[in-house]
Parts: C-alpha cells; structure tokens; sequence
C-alpha cells in the first residue's frame, strides 16, 4: 500500500466515524447557533471536527479546518495540509433533510491529490486518489470503483445548489450546452454525484471555502472529471483567507 492510498483509508475511516456521530446528534436532538458570519453551526459540526482532528493528528500533516478556523486559530498554508469540512450542509442537516457530508481532502503543493467523504445519511463513503486516478464508492461494506461519465446524447444532468445561486447564473454558464435535466441538491454530496457518473455538471457562481471543495475536487478528478474556475483555469489551493470564487465542475470530458 502506498503512503497516499494509507492516508486515504485513514481519512476514509475519521469520515466514517464523524458521519456516525453526526447521526447520534441527531437522533438525541440538537440546538442551532451562528458564528461571526452568521452561518450556522451545531454541537455535530464541532463533534465532527474534533474526532477528524485527532484522529489526523499522528499523521503529522497540519489540518485546516473550518471551526477551527472561525475560533481565530492561525492557520496557514503548508507545502502540504489536510482541509476538513466535518460537516458541510449543516443547513440541510438542521432542517432534517439528508443532503450533507463530512469532508476531508489532502492538498500539496496547492493542488487537491485526495479526497474522502461521508454521506452519513445514506452511509455512503468515497474517496479518490488523483496521482493513481483511483476512486471508489464505499456501501454495506462493499466496495467498487467509480468513474466520472460522458455525457449523454440527450444533454447534460446539471446538479444546482439547493441553497444557493440562481437560475440566470446558471443559464449564464451553459450557454450553448444542451440540458436535459436539472437536480437541485444541498452539499458536497453532489461532486459525490458526479464522480459516480450520475451527473454531468456542478455550477457553483458564488464564493465557497476551500474546505467545501478539496475533498470533492480530488473525487472528482480522481474519477476523470475536472473542476475549473469560471475563468476556466483549474481551481487550486492555499489562497488569502481559504476562499474560492466560482468554479464548474464536470464528468469525464
């Protein structure tokens, strides 16, 4: 086994563990809170974050996480660091429908080069690794190897954001592609989604943060597809304050 493919079933494993207790949050019931960007945040997200954290500790790689983050830590880009999202959809999580995600990605040298995630609702893992374009689906302790599709025929099945972005935005980007179908869906589950070949496109026109998307991105383009800027450049890492502009991810080409 390679040192990326034991980091990815360690991070593989901490996303499994954190999905499991994010469910105990919800089934014991939980209250709402808002950080200093007024974005919610529940006891689940900061019981996630912890079990990741240690969990990644011994790998003696610098983690980047988001509470940690919106605490004040100090945290800086390293030649090469985790990015941990312990719980990305806590407003589809808070209202009790299942579209979140716990996500843990590895960047070196600004690029995403692994990814895993946690569906804890469905109890679906993923991970990918992009050097080895290896990406596999994880369910009732089977595993299979996913890939990015081509899209088909009919047009393209467009993932838009159940929270965020509009319609016109969208329209905006496609300009040109036929479209057959349009699924709104809450979280990073959609690059899920789209590295398993149920999808063609992920829009996204607004800011995200750079834990929403690492975990993703490396699935994604483990499984063959690509996550570009709106500029079309390839979205990288290690930016001033962990923020992304825009980006649209795609299937295989």
């Amino acid at each position: 086994m390679t040192e990326l493919e034991a980091l990815l079933e360690r991070a593989a494993t901490l996303a499994a563990e954190a999905g499991h207790a994010i469910m105990g949050v919800r089934t014991g019931g939980f209250t709402v809170q808002r950080k200093a960007d007024n974005s919610m945040v529940t006891a689940a997200d900061t019981l996630a974050e912890a079990i990741i954290t240690e969990g990644l500790r011994d790998t003696g790689i610098p983690v980047v996480a988001e509470e940690a983050v919106a605490d004040g830590a100090m945290l800086h880009a390293t030649p090469r660091y985790w990015l941990v999202d312990p719980l990305d959809g806590t407003r589809e999580f808070a209202a009790d429908r299942d579209e979140f995600a716990v996500c843990i990605g590895l960047v070196e040298h600004g690029v995403a080069v692994l990814g895993a995630m946690c569906l804890p609702a469905t109890e679906e893992i993923y991970g990918g690794i992009l050097p080895m374009r290896l990406a596999w689906r994880q369910h009732d302790g089977k595993r299979h190897a996913i890939a990015a599709r081509r899209c088909p025929p009919e047009g393209l099945t467009v993932l838009g954001s159940r929270s965020h972005g509009r319609a016109g935005d969208l329209g905006e980007l496609l300009a040109g592609q036929q479209v057959a179908h349009t699924q709104p869906m809450g979280s990073a589950m959609k690059f899920a989604r789209l590295a398993e070949g149920a999808a063609d496109v992920l829009p996204r026109t607004g800011p995200t943060m750079e834990w929403d998307t690492a975990a993703g991105q490396a699935l994604v383009e483990a499984a063959g597809g690509r996550v570009l800027t709106l500029d079309g450049t390839p979205l990288r890492y290690g930016k001033p304050g962990w923020r992304n502009s825009g980006f649209i991810a795609w299937g295989a080409a």
